[in-house]
């Protein structure tokens, strides 16, 4: 497809908004309100497009910041403009996007990993933990295990919801992919007992770690 303009795109989109879905979502705390099957399409279609990703992302709009993930190239963005995007992200859906679609796919990944850890805010430092458990699942050499471990004992009973789910993925990807800290991460879990009642449809696993470590463990064997 030719360039497109913001506004030709921006008309697309109104096109494709659905107030019952944008209603679904709004109980979960996202206000997207275009299907994400027809959102990835219209995004096929458009092909990468650099420029228009970032005009995208300047509306604000949510439905548009995820379009410009999706025709955004991970290049194009330095370290300052992936720092500022995390915090005006808004919206769980924008922020999770814009971790798996740019980030984990930028130079500046392992900077800003270590940086979001850190941070004072509890969703930057979720973005934090999020990107840690890529790490432990695919490049562990040079993490410390046993420090991250402390840190989630210490601090994930408290933590702010979005930043617990953060710790707790990173605490059973601990203990799926570490035979010899599987232990200590499943008695992590059971001590603290985060997110031991979630509720969990059937034929879907349970976010509770213990339960979560031990039916990974058992698929993989």
């Amino acid at each position: 497809m030719a360039e497109a303009t913001l506004a030709g795109v921006l008309d697309r989109l109104a096109e494709l908004h659905d107030p019952k879905i944008r209603a679904v979502n709004e109980n979960h705390g996202d206000d997207h309100s275009v299907n994400l099957t027809k959102l990835r399409a219209l995004a096929k279609e458009l092909k990468a497009q650099p420029d228009l990703a970032r005009e995208l992302w300047q509306t604000g709009d949510t439905n548009a910041r995820l379009l410009a993930l999706l025709v955004a190239r991970p290049k194009q963005f330095d370290r300052d403009d992936l720092d500022a995007m995390l915090r005006e992200a808004g919206t769980p859906k924008v922020h999770d996007w814009l971790l798996a679609n740019i980030v984990k796919k930028s130079r500046h990944a392992e900077e800003l990993r270590t940086a979001w850890l850190e941070d004072p805010d509890p969703v930057v430092a979720s973005a934090g933990w999020a990107l840690t458990v890529d790490r432990v699942a695919k490049k562990p050499d040079g993490l410390d295990l046993g420090r991250l471990l402390d840190v989630i004992e210490a601090e994930m009973k408290t933590a702010p919801a979005r930043l617990q789910w953060a710790m707790n993925h990173c605490l059973a990807q601990i203990g799926i992919e570490n035979p010899g800290l599987r232990a200590r991460a499943i008695g992590i879990g059971e001590r603290l007992g985060v997110l031991k009642d979630y509720p969990t449809p059937p034929n879907c696993t349970s976010p509770y770690a213990p339960v979560w470590i031990a039916e990974m463990v058992k698929r993989q064997a």
